[in-house]
C-alpha cells in the first residue's frame, strides 16, 4: 500500500480530487493500522530523529520508562527518561552513533524491581541509498518473568540432578542400616539364649554383677535398634519425598475412606483421650484418588492433631463438603495451635516442631495431594487449634443434581 501511495504522489499534479480523496483515505487507514501495531506490540518502542529528539512512541514505552506529557520533537529523548541510568546510556550511546543490543538495567516501578532489556539501533532509509540514517530506534522490553522462569529452570535441573546424588546416597545407606539392625536382634537373641542356658535370674534389683551388667547392656542395645529403626524410616521417607510418585486413581467414597482410617486409628485415639467427631455430607461425589496415599496423609494428619493434644480433653473433627468443582475434607484440633511465623514452613522438608520429628511427615502429605493435582492449606492460631483442608477435584464429567443436609455423630 505505501508504494501505490508513493507512486501516486509522484503524480500529483495529474490526480482528480476523487482520487487525492481516495489516496488520503488509504493513507488514514494505513497510519490507523500502524497505530494499531504500536499499541499492540508487547515491546516499548521509542524512535528519535537525528537530532535524537523524540518523536515517536507507544504506551508500552512510556509506561516501563515512566514518561509523561511528552511534546513531540520538543526534547532529545534522554531528558524524559527518569531512570538516570538508562538516561545516561542512551545520551552516550546515541551520541557515539554506535549500535547496542540486549543492555539490561534493574527499575523501580511503584516499589517494583523490575529487570527491563534495552536495544539502540539506526534507522536507515534504503530508498535514499545504503547507509543513509534518518533516526534511531529504541526498544524496551520488561524481561523480569522471562529472568525469573530461567533461574527457576536452572534450579529445577539443579535439583533433579541433587535429587539423583540424594537418592542413591540414601539407598546406600539404607541397605547398611537394614543389616545393622539384623545383627543387633541376632546379639540380642544371643545374650537371651547365654542367660538361658545359665538359667541366671535377671533382677534389676539383684547384687549379682552379671545380672546387673546384662539389664545394662539389653537397654543399651534396645536403645541402639531403637535408633536405626528410626533412621531406617527417616531414608525411607526422604527416599519417598524425592523420587517421583507413581498414582493409579479410582472413583472413590471418600467418606467411607475416612470412617476406615478412623476405625484404624479408634483404639489410638481413645488411649490419647481424645474424642472425635465426623461431619460428613451425604452422598457427596466420587473423587479419583489412589486411597493407599489418601488414607497415608489422613493418618498422618490425624497423628499430627493426637501429638498437639496432650490433655484428655482433645476433640478432632473431620469433615467434608464439596461444590461444582471439588471435594473439600477438613481435619481439625483444638490443641496447642501453629506460630504464625511457622505456618509458611510447615509443609517444607525438615521443619519440625517435634523433638523427635523428621520433619518430612507434612511434604510427604502436600506431595501426595499435588499428585492428585489438589491443595492442601492450613488455619491456625496458637493455643486454638489447626485446621487442614485438602481441595480434591472433581472429574470433570461429574455432575451434581442433589444436595443434601450433612450428618454428625460424635463418640
Amino acid at each position: 500500500m505505501t508504494n501505490y501511495i508513493r507512486n501516486a504522489l509522484k503524480k500529483l499534479d495529474k490526480l482528480t480530487c476523487d482520487q487525492l480523496h481516495e489516496i488520503l483515505i488509504m493513507a488514514e487507514n494505513e497510519l490507523e493500522t500502524f497505530r494499531e501495531v504500536l499499541v499492540s506490540v508487547i515491546k516499548g518502542i521509542l524512535v528519535c530523529d537525528t537530532r535524537h529528539t523524540l518523536i515517536l512512541t507507544n504506551p508500552h514505552a512510556e509506561r516501563l520508562l515512566q514518561i509523561d506529557n511528552w511534546i513531540e520533537g520538543c526534547e532529545v529523548v534522554w531528558a524524559l527518561i527518569r531512570d538516570r541510568e538508562i538516561s545516561d546510556f542512551l545520551q552516550e550511546t546515541l551520541h557515539s552513533g554506535y549500535r547496542v543490543d540486549d543492555k539490561e538495567f534493574y527499575t523501580n516501578e511503584k516499589g517494583v524491581q523490575r529487570l527491563l532489556n534495552v536495544s539502540v539501533l539506526p534507522l536507515v532509509d534504503k530508498g535514499r541509498g545504503h547507509g543513509h540514517v534518518t533516526g534511531s530506534l529504541i526498544t524496551v522490553e520488561d524481561i523480569t518473568e522471562k529472568r525469573l522462569r530461567e533461574v527457576r529452570l536452572r534450579q529445577a535441573e539443579n535439583l533433579a540432578s541433587l535429587t539423583t546424588v540424594a537418592a542413591g546416597v540414601a539407598h546406600e545407606i539404607k541397605n547398611p542400616l537394614g543389616s545393622l539392625s539384623i545383627h543387633v536382634q541376632l546379639m540380642q537373641k544371643l545374650l537371651n539364649q547365654a542367660i538361658d542356658n545359665t538359667q541366671l535370674g535377671v533382677d534389676e534389683n539383684s547384687a549379682d554383677n552379671i545380672s546387673v551388667s546384662y539389664i545394662k547392656f539389653n537397654k543399651h542395645i534396645t536403645t541402639v535398634n531403637e535408633e536405626i529403626q528410626r533412621l531406617n524410616k527417616i531414608v525411607v521417607d526422604f527416599l519417598f519425598a524425592i523420587r517421583p510418585m507413581e498414582i493409579f486413581p479410582v472413583k472413590s467414597d471418600i467418606n467411607r475412606l475416612i470412617e476406615d482410617v478412623i476405625k484404624f486409628v479408634h483404639y489410638e485415639l481413645e488411649e490419647a483421650g481424645i474424642n472425635y467427631k465426623l461431619n460428613l455430607e451425604r452422598n457427596i461425589p466420587a473423587v479419583e484418588i489412589d486411597k493407599r496415599y489418601i488414607k497415608q496423609v489422613m493418618l498422618n494428619l490425624i497423628k499430627n492433631a493426637i501429638e498437639s493434644m496432650p490433655d484428655s480433653n482433645g476433640l478432632l473433627t473431620i469433615s467434608t463438603e464439596s461444590d461444582e468443582q471439588q471435594v473439600k475434607i477438613h481435619v481439625k484440633d483444638n490443641g496447642s495451635g501453629i506460630q504464625e511465623a511457622d505456618k509458611a514452613k510447615i509443609f517444607e522438608p525438615y521443619f519440625t516442631t517435634k523433638i523427635k520429628g523428621s520433619g518430612l511427615g507434612l511434604t510427604l502429605v502436600f506431595k501426595i495431594i499435588r499428585e492428585h493435582s489438589g491443595e492442601i492449606c492450613v488455619t491456625s492460631n496458637p493455643g486454638e487449634g489447626a485446621c487442614f483442608t485438602i481441595k480434591l477435584p472433581l472429574p470433570r464429567h461429574e455432575s451434581r443434581l442433589l444436595v443434601y443436609d450433612s450428618f454428625d455423630y460424635v463418640v
